[in-house]
């Protein structure tokens, strides 16, 4: 596991506010290989795209076996470090998320991201997701694997966009429960506001990642703001299907 320590190591130093690392979410090998040809310098899946890649809807529909042998091709067409996105843990107990994070690294897997959200609809309280989060980080440390945890919040997710700036606290909050439980990376999609994302930069104890989408500030305006890491979550899959649709379209003309 030498080399999966060096990639973990590595990753995790390209996490640094104001230069942040971009993930241009993958889904499958090939999409792997494209995107390591690009001069990326990691690989990340997206949920949602490898749910829907393999005809699921995200939230843990598809099966966590089905899951892992999807990560363990992706980890052998690249010699990128490669973080998987595992919704919230494929677990109902911590016990269970620990031994899902197990699997994961020994699969290759040198980072993860686990939410607090359930299926979009509700979040965990945040003592029992830092307790998820807390097993998940010990089990990797067992295996000594000093794999980046990035613990997302579904706050501002499941929040309609004039309600963001009351949340931002309680965000915070649950970041810093999540850093005490071993967090590496504070994630929180559907944050857009800049203004807002400088708050929570500002106050964060994590390294804050974004989900670059269609109201997100450009990356440079991102990393001017100190954010460490853009995810491009299922941005990559909606965008490829749409060339295929179109020149699939095309050609029946």
């Amino acid at each position: 596991m030498t080399d999966q320590v060096t990639k973990a190591e590595a990753f995790k130093a390209l996490h640094v506010p104001g230069r942040p690392i971009v993930l241009f979410n993958v889904w499958d090998a090939g999409t792997a290989k494209a995107v390591a040809a690009s001069g990326a310098k990691a690989l990340a899946t997206g949920s949602w795209s490898v749910a829907a890649a393999h005809g699921f809807e995200d939230g843990e529909y598809m099966p966590f076996d089905l899951a892992l042998a999807n990560l363990e091709r992706i980890v052998a067409a690249s010699d990128l470090p490669v973080t998987i996105d595992l919704e919230s843990g494929y677990g109902a107990t911590p016990e269970e998320v620990g031994a899902t994070i197990a699997r994961t690294v020994r699969a290759g897997a040198i980072g993860f991201n686990i939410e607090d959200g359930v299926r979009e609809t509700a979040l965990r309280d945040a003592p029992e997701q830092a307790a998820r989060l807390r097993s998940a980080r010990e089990a990797a440390d067992r295996l000594g694997i000093p794999a980046f945890l990035n613990a997302r919040t579904d706050v501002f997710l499941i929040a309609a966009s004039d309600q963001h700036e009351s949340l931002v606290e309680t965000a915070l909050e649950r970041g810093r429960a999540y850093a005490d439980a071993g967090a590496d990376g504070f994630f929180v999609p559907g944050l857009a506001d800049e203004r807002l994302i400088a708050q929570v930069v500002e106050a964060s104890p994590l390294p804050v990642n974004i989900m670059a989408g269609a109201k997100t500030p450009k990356a440079a305006r991102l990393a001017e703001l100190g954010v460490a890491r853009i995810s491009h979550g299922p941005g990559p899959y909606r965008m490829a299907m749409k060339a295929l649709e179109d020149a699939a379209r095309a050609a029946l003309l």
